[in-house]
């Protein structure tokens, strides 16, 4: 009955992220010992003091339909947060609490974009960029950057890229994959040259803003001439691990926010009650009372670059934020090892997956196909043997 299915969903493609991890979970099914090093997922458990606030709220019976762009009380966190963490301000009109940082960022897509806009992705890019942006008919471009620019876009490639039909610029940082981090004076760079072009509306992802070993944290909103037009995403999943807990939101223009208002009032409404309730005392928590995490985060990484550094034929840069490398691995391409022919970064994944038992996700999925993605989030004991058994396996090549 396939043809009876929509264009929009069969052209839609799986989110390779979410397409790994389930592979990896038959193969555990089937007895082998996966090493899963795919999802971006935390492997803390949410902090204790925001389990009590879960709890709490719903021993005080928070069990009705909430409202659908958040609790006012959340809000109010909201906007102290931004302005405490990002010297941003935002009034009750331009926060939306969403069901996750992903719908927010459909939200945004959906009530912005009209059929063939241009939607600008630096790459390597979180996978569901593209896809969200084709769901709402409009057109991701791609604009390339390598290791050795630390895969960062940069101000020429950006003017280059813009066309007339250019709508807006999707980027996160930290990123995810690469785990770079745009400096204020990078982001200054890009602003300058979007001011000629003032009606491109820019997505900046910070749902990472946290994690990040380098310091001074730059959103593109704090630029007095770029606020009216910046959407700031961010949510809770990753710095708090509470990734199942699924709440994100965004500070926007007034006029975007009603927007995203209207369209979730007609699609899933408000956010879970209880989760909204453990979100605002997380938020109102020094940064501090996660900081054990980020250590945590900080020693994996030096750790798997010490490690990737030992094996030949992996280019790696030193992430700044976030819990993932992303080496270049195009030298194996063209080989055979163990009987795979290695032709892309697709088939390099599902040969590690195969011989080494080890989940990680191609770089085709972030629109960079001469790289892997490798995630820290594990500990250092896993993250010891994944890259042994990946020594090993590639000790034929």
């Amino acid at each position: 009955m396939q043809e009876q299915l929509s264009n929009r969903i069969n052209n839609l493609a799986t989110s390779q992220t979410l397409a790994m991890a389930a592979k990896a979970r038959e193969l555990r099914a089937e007895g082998k010992d996966i090493i899963g090093l795919s999802l971006g997922e935390p492997d803390f458990t949410t902090p204790e003091f925001i389990k009590d606030a879960a709890i709490k709220a719903i021993n005080e019976n928070y069990n009705s339909y909430t409202p659908v762009d958040g609790y006012v009380e959340l809000k109010d966190a909201i906007i102290t947060k931004f302005k405490r963490d990002n010297n941003l301000t935002y009034n009750h009109s331009q926060v939306v609490v969403s069901t996750g940082a992903k719908q927010s960022l459909a939200n945004v897509a959906m009530v912005l974009l009209n059929p063939g806009d241009e939607v600008l992705l630096p790459c390597p890019y979180w996978v569901s960029y593209a896809e969200i942006v084709k769901l709402a008919e409009g057109v991701p471009v791609e604009v390339p950057t390598t290791v050795e620019t630390d895969f960062k876009i940069t101000p020429e490639q950006l003017e280059k890229a813009i066309t007339p039909k250019t709508k807006m610029i999707w980027y996160s940082s930290p990123c995810n994959p690469s785990g770079m981090v745009y400096t204020k004076e990078e982001l200054r760079g890009l602003a300058d040259v979007l001011a000629k072009y003032p009606d491109i509306i820019v997505v900046s992802d910070e749902i990472y803003e946290h994690i990040n070993y380098v310091g001074g944290h730059a959103s593109m909103a704090g630029f007095e001439d770029m606020y009216d037009r910046t959407v700031t995403v961010n949510g809770v999943a990753k710095a708090f691990a509470m990734t199942g807990w699924r709440i994100g939101y965004i500070g926007a223009p007034a006029w975007i926010a009603r927007a995203c208002n209207k369209l979730q009032g007609q699609v899933t409404s408000g956010a879970n009650c209880i989760a909204q309730r453990a979100t605002i005392t997380a938020l109102e928590a020094p940064v501090s009372e996660i900081s054990y995490m980020i250590d945590k985060f900080k020693s994996r990484r030096k750790l798997i670059i010490d490690l990737l550094n030992e094996i030949d034929g992996f280019v790696t840069t030193e992430p700044q934020g976030a819990f993932y490398v992303f080496p270049n691995i195009s030298a194996f391409f063209g080989k055979t090892i163990k009987g795979h022919k290695i032709e892309n970064a697709t088939d390099f994944s599902m040969f590690l997956l195969e011989e080494a038992l080890v989940a990680t996700v191609t770089g085709d999925a972030f629109g960079n196909p001469d790289c892997i993605r490798i995630s820290y989030a594990a500990s250092e004991e896993q993250i010891e043997e994944a890259l042994k058994r990946i020594k090993t396996a590639l000790s034929e090549a």
